[in-house]
């Protein structure tokens, strides 16, 4: 079996255990390299190439350090690796990125060039519901068509048929969660409320929200306090939960909800891969009519 059939079953593999990984591709080689063209990489979340080979450390570092911005912000880069005379001739320095590629000097005297994808392979982002109101229910429905994870923990008595769900936890013990972008979502209103929330502050997410009105939320919060839970998690639970989009329906709750996650899950992308202000003005002129440019 080939070093690249290994790499490709690795990868499958890495997909399937939800696993975040990089995997990294020479596209293109110029003059001496160690790598050819075709061949990958695994990089692991910890930054350790798991499999294959991309070179050695002419390459290594410009791309471990891509592959770590890569995971962090969900957007694929190209890295051009070139001898520091052949970055003079196209006027950029090792570090500088033009036209969507970073480049990197090799000081290998074999000075050759290697252009590698860096392409960030994420898991589903994890959706976890607890309780079995009609929010909640919608909820899970609705974000598993958006590729989440769903994971839907309640009392299996107050279930009245199976909720579509990729997990379900009978109670709110959660246990071991998928290890990935987590986000939390307490909608028991009125059943368990405390079970739920407590269960809820106690998970590692990077949003945690509560249906139900601020000053429910609010006793709850004196409740818990009481317990000895620390204030600053609970205080980390958005109550109500979503965009004020003024939802009546259980539906349109759970649509404003999946709304304000979706803007919380991709902060940092868009302005990644949003275009600079000056290409903003410069798409604007163009849309402008002709006339309306003349100076």
């Amino acid at each position: 079996m080939t070093t690249q059939v290994e790499v490709l079953d690795l990868v499958a593999q890495m997909k399937t255990a939800e696993r975040a990984f990089v995997l990294a591709t020479v596209v293109r080689t110029v003059s001496v390299t160690a790598a050819k063209a075709g061949a990958k990489a695994i990089i692991a979340a910890d930054g350790r190439i798991v499999a294959g080979w991309i070179g050695g450390g002419c390459a290594r570092g410009a791309v471990l350090k891509a592959a770590r911005e890569a995971l962090a912000d969900g957007v694929p880069r190209m890295v051009s690796v070139q001898p520091e005379n052949l970055l003079a001739e196209l006027g950029v320095s090792a570090g500088e990125s033009r036209d969507g590629i970073r480049f990197a000097s090799n000081m290998c005297p074999s000075k050759g060039t290697m252009d590698i994808f860096v392409e960030p392979v994420l898991p589903h982002p994890s959706l976890v519901v607890l309780g079995a109101s009609p929010v909640a229910l919608s909820l899970a429905a609705q974000a598993r068509t958006l590729g989440f994870h769903v994971t839907l923990a309640a009392p299996s008595a107050d279930l009245a048929s199976q909720p579509e769900a990729d997990t379900l936890i009978d109670g709110y013990s959660l246990g071991e969660l998928t290890e990935t972008k987590r986000f939390v979502v307490v909608s028991t209103q009125g059943k368990g409320d405390e079970a739920a929330l407590r269960a809820a502050v106690a998970v590692e997410a990077v949003y945690h929200a509560f249906v139900g009105s601020r000053r429910k939320m609010a006793a709850l919060r004196a409740k818990l306090i009481a317990e000895g839970i620390d204030a600053t998690a609970i205080d980390r639970v958005k109550a109500p939960a979503g965009l004020d989009l003024g939802a009546i329906t259980p539906e349109e709750i759970a649509m404003s909800i999946l709304a304000e996650i979706t803007q919380a899950r991709r902060r940092g992308q868009r302005a990644a891969t949003s275009p600079t202000d000056k290409e903003k003005i410069d798409h604007a002129d163009d849309r402008q009519p002709a006339h309306s440019r003349i100076p």
